[in-house]
């Protein structure tokens, strides 16, 4: 019977068993390790020894060893799906080099092929074109300086072309090492789901889960769905990441980040990703409950423009709607006095001044609810935004991504938005209370 070790999370340790994938394909493919041997060019001890580094670094067993050949378990069923998404990524990544390129010499293909095969070398890459230094790149591996320049020029030498070039900022990643990125930062993610999956094939969903959140997402969905997939599965690692929605879209396509939330933007089948509506949101205007504004029973938008604002940045799209709502009404766009994207600064600011801003009700949903910001009586038209999911196309999440994924589906198509929120006390588990609020319109 084959037992799952200890489920750790570790990105080094998650990428020594690609070098043993190919075997593994092989061995899984033709179930013997005799007739596999002479596929990948081993003696069937190196096809064993290589079968069983995988298993040792997977915790698991992969293959039943019967009579009539090698059988694979659950475990390697679910490990021969990722493998094969690996290779996939390999042969599209060696083809998209020679092709760029200009080259189809099986021996540069074989240099790529080889190169994605090597985990250390791929972390390498990857940390080089994150952290721009060699030494930070080295200490992040744990491994010398000395060690990492020259694993650095055997890629390069193999390749036959230099991957960063040395300026005063750093070293920075060529056009080709950027490409070279993009697929080595795909298959290290396939790696660390590899182990997740084979961990749900025990019964014990555990893993790390990356969430990119815009601003709408970081206030109630989001935080409330990864409370109730914690609460179910403690082993979950969750992971959110906050920043403007190009950056996000960036670390979803290499695998970085398995969603985004927030405002929908319009995707071309080009980008490689797909969205998914779960709810629309209009923007309104909002101030201090003591605010002057607040004890009049309507208003028009020309009532605001003297007043004193707080908005988004220019360049997005909350403040191309409210500047496009005062428009439309043959006003000039609010001058802001502040402009930010801190919530947490928006909200002392709304609370401990007269200033007002226009944003969505649920990015201050506790705070309408507890009466200390409101609502102003004016209509601000034309602020309806789509909010849902952004994914990768052709993305395999992980077990634990999809929980998680599944939680914010089911408490992004509530309507009335009323979510169960969880009652903690000193000394004691979490207790299930049930609140419910009302809809800000």
């Amino acid at each position: 019977m084959a037992q799952l070790r200890e489920f750790r999370d570790d990105p080094i340790e998650c990428a020594e068993g690609l070098q043993h994938l190919k075997v593994f394909l092989a061995v899984a493919g033709s179930n013997s390790i005799a007739k596999t041997a002479p596929l990948v060019y081993k003696a069937p001890s190196a096809v064993t020894r290589s079968i069983l580094e995988l298993e040792r670094s997977l915790g698991t067993t992969l293959f039943e060893r019967k009579p009539r050949g090698m059988l694979l378990t659950a475990s390697g069923v679910a490990v021969r799906t990722r493998a094969a998404r690996i290779h996939e990524e390999v042969q599209a990544a060696a083809d998209e080099y020679c092709r760029t390129a200009r080259q189809s010499s099986p021996c540069l293909r074989n240099s790529i092929c080889n190169l994605f095969s090597n985990g250390r070398k791929l972390q390498l890459l990857v940390q080089l074109a994150d952290l721009r230094s060699l030494t930070t790149a080295a200490t992040s591996l744990g491994i010398s300086q000395a060690g990492a320049s020259m694993a650095l020029a055997r890629m390069e030498s193999a390749i036959g072309e230099s991957l960063f070039r040395r300026v005063m900022e750093g070293m920075v990643a060529t056009e080709a090492a950027e490409r070279l990125v993009l697929r080595a930062k795909r298959i290290l993610a396939e790696m660390r789901h590899m182990r997740a999956d084979v961990s749900a094939h025990f019964g014990k969903l555990a893993g790390s889960v990356t969430i990119g959140t815009l601003p709408l997402g970081r206030t109630l969905v989001v935080p409330t769905a990864i409370a109730a997939a914690v609460d179910l599965y403690p082993g979950l690692r969750v992971t959110m990441i906050e920043s403007p929605y190009e950056q996000l879209v960036s670390l979803l396509r290499c695998g970085e980040v398995d969603m985004v939330f927030g405002a929908l933007r319009c995707v071309h089948p080009s980008e490689g990703l797909k969205t998914e509506h779960l709810f629309s949101d209009q923007m309104s205007i909002v101030a201090r409950a003591g605010h002057p504004l607040a004890q009049r029973d309507r208003l028009d938008l020309e009532d605001l423009l003297e007043e004193r604002w707080i908005l988004a940045r220019p360049d997005t799209p909350g403040r191309r709607l409210v500047e496009a709502s005062f428009h439309e009404a043959g006003l000039p766009a609010p001058v802001p006095s502040v402009e930010t994207g801190d919530l947490a600064l928006l909200r002392l600011m709304l609370v401990c001044s007269n200033m007002i801003t226009a944003i969505s009700a649920q990015q201050l949903f506790f705070e309408l609810h507890a009466g200390t910001i409101v609502e102003l009586p004016v209509e601000l038209a034309n602020t309806t935004r789509q909010i849902g999911l952004t994914l990768r196309e052709g993305a395999l999440l992980s077990p634990a991504a999809t929980v998680v994924l599944e939680e914010i589906r089911r408490l992004g198509q509530r309507a009335d938005f009323s979510f169960e929120f969880p009652k903690l006390t000193l000394g004691a588990n979490i207790a299930g209370s049930v609140h419910s609020f009302p809809r800000f319109a």
